[in-house]
């Protein structure tokens, strides 16, 4: 199992728009990921509701989980969503 942490950079945390492209961007990984926040329960990283149910904030740290073939290659792209204010690409 492969884990990266990263603190959420877009301007209102991971709120519609953030959580849709992210989720968008798991769900093409081609592996389970999961996102959680810093000690709590782990949600499917695919699926922009359970993204959401996080409430992460601006700043608040999260850690990705992946399993499979070029899981490293997959958390670090997903790692630099995460750290992009995804916010300010409107």
């Amino acid at each position: 199992m492969t884990e990266r942490t990263v603190a959420i950079a877009s301007a209102q945390g991971l709120h519609a728009r953030p959580a849709s492209l992210f989720a968008q961007a798991a769900g093409a990984a081609g592996i389970p990921v999961t996102i959680a926040k810093t000690g709590g329960s782990p949600v499917n990283a695919a699926s922009m509701l359970m993204v959401m149910t996080l409430s992460a904030a601006h700043g608040e740290e999260v850690v990705l989980t992946a399993d499979g073939p070029q899981a490293d290659d997959v958390l670090d792209s997903l790692v630099g969503l995460l750290a992009t204010d995804l916010d300010a690409e409107v």
